[in-house]
């Protein structure tokens, strides 16, 4: 079969149109069928743009296993001449991966790699150390590798975006990767195993994820005098130099103690997220001072307390922080802050001219019934003094007290809710 001639379908259409068609194609089996139509077809291979290869894209149980998958991915991509996207999730040899990046290091921008059986095949944390040649990237995320030194990748002065997932890096691979990539505007490293101290030196980054896993001491210094979006998993002590662009901060610990974040006020903060099992009040404390023009807030911290003592939130005032955060409207608190602001004397600074002016959306999450009588007064004084409120949302099917305060204390929140004219919501 040849394109062109009197046909229908495909091959009645011209050849720039033909490949305009397949050029959109990258998944690798798509291409491999397409290729096999014709000789006109087979000539569209090298204008391809990107080249995929997912998990199933070979049968490595098969006879040849990953060796014939090594010779599918070399061929495919020797001919796709104009490559710029290679993603390969499938198993294939590390030492073959030198030799395809080096035949398209002139077009490559977009890599992304799933190195996990790579790894196995006994080629050592350097086995990246080929994404060297490829010194035109813009775009590299890699899947499943560990990495016990600093990559050997010079400078990839092209690369604005540096992902990697699921990892186990050393301190000093992850501060000699970021080191390498001098130009990030975006880094994401997530569900990677670390612990000890990390330096990133960013001037260009915008937008960071840093998602460590592990129950070692971490620690992160971060200078990033243009980052807009910050999200830090993991790390018991956190040191942000330069937070004037920040709009977005996130920071949350799963296991142990956030003990200090070091930060200045952050003059143009959004959105500000604290979760966690245990922090530091004085942490705690420092971070609603910094982030006062937040217009989000989210507070789900269990407990506070110093190194292994858990202890409920002291008391807060609910006028005094309010206005402290006079921009604030959503607002998410869990049961531990919540109940800290329903303290007796949380209302002691009330006066005639107190108003929530800002505040439109409101979930709060109770999880006991004690103290029950003040939390009522503190949820009624929300929806009274905040008069642009548009929705309450209390979850309270959590209570971990079932017994008659907990019914008494529904009973009264539900009257609540019905006299609240649609404004309150019980979940």
């Amino acid at each position: 079969m040849e394109c062109g001639g009197d046909g229908g379908g495909m091959d009645a259409l011209p050849d720039g149109v033909v490949q305009a068609i397949l050029s959109r194609l990258s998944s690798a089996r798509d291409v491999a069928a397409c290729a096999g139509v014709s000789r006109c077809w087979r000539h569209c291979v090298p204008f391809l743009p990107a080249l995929y290869f997912p998990r199933s894209a070979f049968d490595v149980t098969r006879r040849g296993g990953v060796a014939c998958a090594d010779d599918a991915i070399g061929r495919m991509v020797q001919a796709a001449a104009r490559l710029q996207e290679l993603v390969i999730y499938c198993p294939f040899s590390a030492a073959q991966l030198p030799r395809w990046l080096a035949a398209r290091s002139a077009s490559l921008r977009v890599l992304e790699l799933r190195v996990d059986s790579a790894a196995a095949a006994g080629s050592g944390s350097g086995h990246l150390d080929c994404v060297a040649v490829a010194r035109n990237l813009e775009e590299l995320r890699l899947w499943g590798l560990t990495m016990t030194r600093e990559p050997a990748w010079g400078r990839l002065d092209r690369l604005r975006v540096l992902e990697i997932v699921g990892a186990s890096l050393a301190d000093l691979a992850v501060s000699g990767a970021v080191d390498a990539c001098p130009n990030l505007t975006d880094l994401a490293l997530l569900g990677c195993e670390c612990s000890g101290s990390v330096f990133l030196a960013m001037p260009l980054l915008q937008r960071c994820r840093l998602d460590f896993v592990g129950s070692g001491t971490c620690s992160l210094a971060l200078a990033a005098p243009l980052v807009e979006s910050l999200e830090v998993q993991g790390f018991n002590y956190i040191t942000l130099h330069g937070g004037d662009r920040l709009k977005r901060l996130t920071i949350s610990k799963n296991t142990g103690r956030v003990n200090t974040v070091g930060i200045d006020r952050l003059p143009v903060l959004e959105q500000l997220s604290l979760r966690g099992v245990q922090w530091s009040w004085g942490a705690v404390s420092h971070v609603l001072q910094c982030g006062a023009e937040a217009k989000h807030l989210v507070m789900k911290v269990e407990f506070c307390g110093d190194f292994d003592t858990l202890q409920p939130f002291p008391e807060v005032d609910l006028v005094e922080f309010f206005n402290s955060h006079p921009k604030l409207c959503k607002f998410e608190v869990h049961g531990a802050m919540f109940a800290s602001l329903c303290q007796k004397n949380s209302l002691k600074n009330l006066d005639s001219r107190f108003l929530i002016s800002s505040l439109e959306e409101v979930l709060i999450t109770v999880r006991s019934p004690l103290n029950a009588e003040q939390k009522l007064i503190t949820i009624e004084s929300l929806v009274r003094y905040s008069p642009r409120l548009r929705r309450m949302v209390l979850r309270i099917s959590q209570m971990k007290n079932c017994h008659e305060a907990a019914d008494e204390f529904f009973e009264e929140v539900s009257k609540f809710a019905h006299m609240s004219n649609g404004r309150v919501r019980i979940e």
